[in-house]
């Protein structure tokens, strides 16, 4: 199969590798010049029967994943089909597979065995939590970056909750890592990818994997056979490990490990009594919720955002240097109630560092000593107000992100949200237990990927070919801003959706102002599904609406960038255009800034009869001026 030149909108820029059905491409996205990687299915390779099956799995993949957002789990771009390809693109990981690594003889000591363990098993956490079971956990599914980050990746034949594509009796896997319900074709949980967890941690840890030979010997061994304890085979385990595997690796799925962080638990307390920092304790079962318990956790939180404890990686002949710096995501969480910290800690302390307090000038003086990943703060609180808090957490840590969380939908202080904190997300109380997984977990992702990443410091130019589109009825927006930004940069106007695409397709547009007016749904779908397409586009809302609501679904949906109330100040709006236009020139330095835009994708906006309408000529944009712009 000849290399093509496009995929899709995807320049292709090599081979990363080859299979019987397909290939794995080096991808470049224009529209956020982004690297890629592109797995696809040549359909000419397969009869029609094989293709169909082969297909939906194909797709069901890109649906398992692409709702999973995790730091350990690779992610899932885009899905597209035509008449030769199907492909999935995913985030480009640069490193190599623990079984490149294991077949190049790489040794890990006890505490990178631990790490790649640990982090293997937070990323399946993630998807277990979500309903996705991956079925297939091995090493050369396992990748780990040039960061020593793991990244897991190969979900096709995942299951999840709403999933029909296998039924009872199918057997699915590969053999030295199949959990006897497996073989047996019988139905396959959590605990089998926990099992393949303890064949992958029993190989790194005595450099044989629990049973050997053929497949049919495989399956006896399996079915009928208890492995070697692993101290056995590696004098330097304490016989806790041998429990904690064994246990692992138990033929019922009963007897195993019902969760990651179980498993996670036991094996850290099995690496560090064989380390012989801490007496073994007396069972695998994790200690109960006591009082010596909660206090051992914050410590470990306080060592871990303190970086105390983190011991330097060994590095022998033709190991990989896993960052042992690296910890769990940290999230600070303020509120002014005790039960609604509890119950925030309960949900993510297993997941995450979880810090807590209700007093925000504390959570400040925190940030200033340790960063975190992640922001969480109510809004009516007595002593600072969440508004307040967020502005001035921006100021100390801009690469955190911050989430507004509240059940008082005042509107003066959600838009303060926006204008001085660019909350990433709004939540609202009572709040959705899925939802709230799912958005902090974005929050998390975002957070590591730009934990290095620094705003570019942008000083606007005399003149830009990059300008602004003004959308209002009357044209006095558009008088203003021309008026006061005109000799800087193009300003156009449009009084309708039309006209609106009609300038953006025309120009190269930094940033829209928009007066979304009450009963203005297609200028308000719009903007929604501008963010989806062009994410480089700040856009500023005017109105003189006071739906709290609507402006919660734009911070979510649209991630407007800074918000207005008509009548017009126009200090502001001078203020709030020239720090978006700067804002987009920080985006052509520094194209990875675009990741804190991402929005929630809209259902509603893209099958609207608005969305049908412009997302076609939305998508033709991408790429089409973004970078382009210079200074004069």
């Amino acid at each position: 199969m000849t290399q093509p030149a496009k995929i899709g909108k995807y320049e292709i820029q090599g081979v990363l590798g080859r299979g019987g059905m397909g290939a794995v491409y080096k991808g470049f996205d224009p529209a956020i010049s982004r690297l890629v990687a592109i797995k696809t299915i040549a359909k000419s390779s397969l009869d029609e029967g094989e293709l169909q099956h082969l297909l939906a799995r194909f797709r069901h993949e890109a649906q398992a994943v692409g709702r999973l957002a995790h730091p350990r789990i690779v992610q899932i771009y885009d899905y597209g089909e035509d008449d030769e390809l199907a492909y999935i693109v995913m985030e480009l990981v640069h490193g190599k597979t623990l079984h490149e690594h294991l077949q190049q003889h790489a040794n890990y000591d006890l505490r990178e065995v631990g790490e790649i363990i640990r982090q293997l098993l937070d990323g399946l956490g993630h998807a277990h939590s979500a309903g996705v079971v991956h079925r297939d956990v091995k090493p050369s599914n396992t990748m780990i970056n040039n960061d020593g980050q793991i990244k897991i990746s190969d979900f096709g034949i995942a299951h999840t909750e709403s999933s029909e594509l296998t039924q009872h009796g199918d057997v699915l896997g590969t053999p030295h890592y199949m959990a006897p319900e497996q073989f047996l074709g019988l139905p396959i949980g959590v605990p089998a990818d926990l099992y393949a967890v303890g064949v992958i941690a029993y190989d790194l840890l005595t450099g044989t994997k629990p049973f050997t030979g053929t497949t049919a010997t495989v399956m006896q061994q399996v079915l009928n056979q208890r492995p070697a304890d692993p101290s056995s085979l590696n004098p330097k385990l304490s016989p806790l490990m041998d429990q904690v595997l064994q246990r692992a690796l138990a033929k019922k799925a009963e007897d195993r490990f019902q969760s990651a962080p179980e498993f996670a638990q036991a094996f850290r307390q099995a690496i560090e009594a064989s380390l012989g920092t801490q007496p073994a304790p007396a069972a695998v079962a994790p200690p109960k919720d006591n009082l010596l318990n909660t206090m051992r956790i914050l410590r470990s939180d306080l060592a871990a955002a303190a970086g105390v404890g983190a011991a330097p990686a060994s590095t022998p002949d033709g190991a990989i240097s896993l960052d042992q710096s690296v910890k769990k995501a940290r999230l600070l969480v303020v509120d002014d109630e005790e039960r609604i910290l509890s119950a925030l800690k309960s949900i993510f302390r297993m997941r995450y560092h979880v810090f807590a307090t209700t007093d925000g000038n504390k959570a400040l003086e925190f940030m200033k000593k340790y960063q975190m990943h992640v922001v969480i703060s109510d809004q009516r609180m007595p002593i600072m107000p969440g508004v307040e808090l967020l502005r001035q957490a921006r100021e100390i840590s801009p690469a955190s992100v911050r989430i507004l969380l509240t059940g008082y939908s005042d509107l003066a202080s959600i838009v303060g949200s926006i204008n001085d904190g660019e909350v990433y997300r709004f939540i609202s109380k009572p709040w959705n237990n899925e939802e709230l997984q799912q958005t902090v977990a974005e929050a998390v992702t975002i957070a590591l990927e730009l934990a290095d990443a620094k705003a570019a410091q942008v000083d606007l130019p005399p003149k830009m070919s990059a300008g602004v589109l003004v959308i209002d009825n009357d044209q006095e927006i558009f008088r203003f801003t021309k008026e006061l930004i005109g000799g800087r940069c193009p300003v156009s106007y449009a009084n309708s959706l039309d006209t609106a695409l009609e300038a953006m397709q025309a120009h190269e547009i930094a940033v829209v102002v928009a007066d979304v007016e009450a009963g203005r749904e297609d200028t308000t779908a719009m903007l929604k599904l501008l963010k989806q397409e062009n994410p480089q586009i700040l856009t500023i809302v005017l109105t003189t609406a006071s739906d709290s609501e609507l402006v919660i679904h734009l911070i979510n949906e649209a991630q407007i960038f800074r918000f207005l109330n008509k009548p017009l100040n126009v200090k502001l709006l001078k203020q709030h255009v020239e720090a978006a236009l700067a804002r987009y020139l920080a985006f052509q330095q520094a194209p990875q800034l675009l990741q804190q835009h991402r929005v929630q994708a809209s259902k509603e906006a893209r099958e609207s009869s608005v969305g049908q309408k412009v997302l076609a000529r939305l998508k033709a944009l991408r790429g089409r001026w973004f970078g382009s712009d210079k200074k004069a």
